[in-house]
C-alpha cells in the first residue's frame, strides 16, 4: 500500500481535495513540511503520496524497471480512493508525472511546481554532466544517483537558493533517498514525453529564479505548451515547497484555485445529480 499523508477535510468552500506529488530523491514528507497544514487550515483536504519505492511506499518490482506509467498508476490509485477527482500538484519529476496523468485522466485543476519540462529531462542531464561529469558517469554505470545530491553543498547547488538556512539544507539532505536511473530516465528523456495537446485541465505553471535543476526558459516553454503563462518566483530555489517564501507559493496556488471554484462547484453538483 502506498504511503499517503492525509490532512484536513473538504469543506463547502473547497470541496475538491488536493493531491500532491513529489519529485526525485524526495517523498511525501516534502509537502508535509508546510503545504499540507497550510491547505488544511484553508479548508481543503490535502494529501501527499509517496510514489512506489519512495518514502514508506513499497516497490513491487526493481526500481530500475519502474516506468513513468507506473508512477501515473500510483497517482491514479490514490485519486480513485477519494470521493471526487482531486486537483493534482506536482513538483519536479512529480510535475512530469502529473502532466502524463492529465493526458488520460480528468481533474478539476493541475499545478506544475518547478516541473520537468514537456521536452523532458535532457537539458537537466546535460547541465549535470557539464557541472559534475564524474557523478554523471557513476550514475550511468551503477544506476544509482543519490551520490550526486546527498551533501549540503550539492543539494544547495541543485535544490536550494542562497537564502535557505544551512541548518534546513542539512536537515533536508538527511531525508533524501536513492533514485535509480534506468527505465524512468529513458521515459523522461525520450520514450514517454508529455503530450500537451491531450490535456484539457486548467494548469498553473510556477518556477523559481534560483532553480539549479530547471531553467526559467524551460518553465516558460512548458507554460506555452499548455497555452498559459509561467510565473517565476524571485530568490527561490528548486524546492519551492520548503524554501523561504514557500508561503507565497502556497498562497498563489490557493488564490488560483479559488478562481476555479465556480467550475469545481458546478462539476461537484453534476456528480451529485448523476449519483441520484
Amino acid at each position: 500500500m502506498l504511503e499517503v499523508i492525509d490532512k484536513g477535510s473538504c469543506s463547502e468552500e473547497h470541496p475538491v481535495p488536493l493531491l500532491f506529488v513529489h519529485g526525485g530523491w524526495h517523498a511525501a514528507w516534502c509537502w508535509d513540511e508546510h503545504f499540507l497544514d497550510y491547505f488544511a487550515d484553508k479548508g481543503y483536504r490535502a494529501l501527499a503520496v509517496s510514489l512506489r519505492g519512495h518514502g514508506n511506499s513499497p516497490a513491487p518490482k526493481r526500481m530500475q524497471a519502474c516506468s513513468v506509467a507506473d508512477f501515473v498508476n500510483d497517482v491514479d490509485s490514490v485519486a480513485n480512493s477519494l470521493p471526487m477527482r482531486p486537483a493534482v500538484i506536482g513538483h519536479s519529476l512529480g510535475g512530469f508525472v502529473v502532466q502524463k496523468y492529465l493526458e488520460a485522466h480528468d481533474a478539476p485543476a493541475g499545478v506544475l511546481v518547478a516541473s520537468l519540462p514537456t521536452r523532458g529531462i535532457g537539458g537537466f542531464m546535460l547541465r549535470g554532466m557539464k557541472r559534475h561529469p564524474w557523478h554523471a558517469i557513476r550514475s550511468t554505470v551503477t544506476t544509482r544517483s543519490l551520490h550526486g545530491y546527498n551533501t549540503p553543498k550539492l543539494a544547495r547547488e541543485y535544490f536550494y537558493s542562497p537564502h535557505t538556512p544551512e541548518s534546513d539544507v542539512v536537515r533536508y539532505v538527511a531525508r533524501l533517498e536513492e533514485e535509480f536511473t534506468g527505465r524512468i530516465t529513458r521515459d523522461t528523456a525520450l520514450l514517454d514525453l508529455p503530450k500537451p495537446e491531450r490535456v484539457t485541465t486548467p494548469l498553473l505553471v510556477l518556477g523559481a529564479e534560483c532553480d539549479g535543476c530547471i531553467t526559467q526558459e524551460e518553465v516558460r516553454a512548458t507554460a506555452r505548451a499548455y497555452n498559459t503563462e509561467a510565473e517565476i518566483f524571485p530568490n527561490m530555489g528548486h524546492n519551492m515547497m520548503v524554501e523561504p517564501g514557500w508561503d507565497a507559493v502556497a498562497q498563489r496556488i490557493h488564490t488560483w484555485l479559488e478562481t476555479l471554484a465556480p467550475m469545481t462547484q458546478s462539476r461537484r453538483s453534476g456528480e451529485q445529480v448523476a449519483d441520484q
